[in-house]
């Protein structure tokens, strides 16, 4: 769940951009190969980010979050999307590759524990990933909370942030029959795997601007329209994860399982109005995490690009870097 609307007035906070000093394809298995790259320092502390979706894939602006000086960051694109393959892949696709897949990077670049980064679906995974290796986790900088839970699927594909967006929403909804509407996901999962390239762009295009449309507290519910493999890979891959419960073994697996990463220390920045992931997810991990921290972020959305939001997350990452090195 995440694109990034508002890049061009969040850069005044991030560090200039940067390359990376290693980048290669990865064989996970099962036919997959993922995209990896580092950045920054070789030698510095490691920070690994998740990023959103799931099915959104890295972007360039994700290395400018950290002091180069002091961070190995690390980044990837998950399985099915940005430049791994086979591109909106949905096989042999599950959140416990995707843990798999991590840990594979982290025994490849021979890192004994690492700070997780990761914002929305992005911070899903860090959190389930903590939970299953905490021992291999060092802090948790979470953004724009998503608990995978039945209630945050209900509230975005079921009718309760379309209250706000009634128009917007309607543009969603009008494109399947009106005897489909009760179940969105599964009617878009009809077309989105129909087989029928055109018809899995177009539900995928109509998917992934009804999220781009509520990503931003400035969004007027418009959005430009995706490109079409993109918008196709991205609404495969969420729909794709969310028919399945994210794979989780019960609903509200994350909060229960919270006391697993109590000793871990963590940051949580929320944006007060995220139509796509509200706050009470972040509130409520909060609250079952006594050493986090939460930081609510006035006249902000969802996206990673809002201004409060860049703003927040370079300040939380200097701050650990100057405690890091002190």
């Amino acid at each position: 769940m995440d694109k990034y609307p508002d890049q061009k007035r969040a850069v005044q906070f991030l560090y200039p951009p940067i390359e990376p000093f290693d980048q290669r394809m990865l064989d996970v298995g099962q036919g997959h190969r993922i995209y990896m790259e580092q950045c920054g320092n070789p030698d510095g502390v490691p920070v690994i980010v998740c990023h959103g979706g799931p099915g959104g894939g890295t972007s360039p602006a994700m290395r400018r979050y950290f002091d180069p000086k002091v961070y190995r960051i690390i980044l990837f694109d998950q399985r099915g999307c940005g430049r791994s393959r086979p591109y909106a892949s949905c096989e042999d696709n599950t959140t416990w590759h995707l843990v798999a897949d991590m840990e594979l990077i982290r025994e490849l670049l021979e890192i004994d524990s690492w700070m997780l980064f990761g914002g929305s679906w992005g911070a899903t995974l860090a959190l389930i990933y903590a939970q299953t290796h905490p021992e291999r986790t060092t802090q948790l900088i979470l953004r724009g909370v998503f608990l995978m839970t039945e209630a945050e699927l209900d509230w975005f594909y079921g009718g309760g942030a379309g209250k706000f967006w009634p128009e917007t929403w309607a543009k969603f909804t009008d494109l399947v029959p009106k005897d489909e509407q009760d179940d969105l996901i599964a009617a878009y999962h009809k077309r989105l795997f129909s087989g029928d390239r055109d018809e899995e762009i177009r539900f995928g295009r109509a998917w992934s601007a009804w999220e781009n449309a509520l990503a931003s507290v400035y969004s007027n519910g418009l959005s430009g329209e995706s490109p079409g493999d993109y918008a196709r890979a991205f609404a495969r891959l969420e729909n794709h994860y969310f028919s399945n419960g994210g794979f989780l073994h019960m609903d509200g697996q994350i909060l229960a399982n919270m006391g697993r990463i109590a000793h871990i220390p963590g940051v949580i920045v929320q944006g007060r109005y995220d139509m796509i992931c509200p706050p009470q997810a972040a509130y409520s991990i909060h609250q079952a995490w006594p050493n986090s921290d939460l930081i609510m972020v006035r006249n902000a959305g969802h996206a990673l690009s809002e201004p409060g939001i860049s703003a927040a997350l370079v300040r939380c990452m200097d701050q650990l870097a100057e405690e890091m090195t002190q």
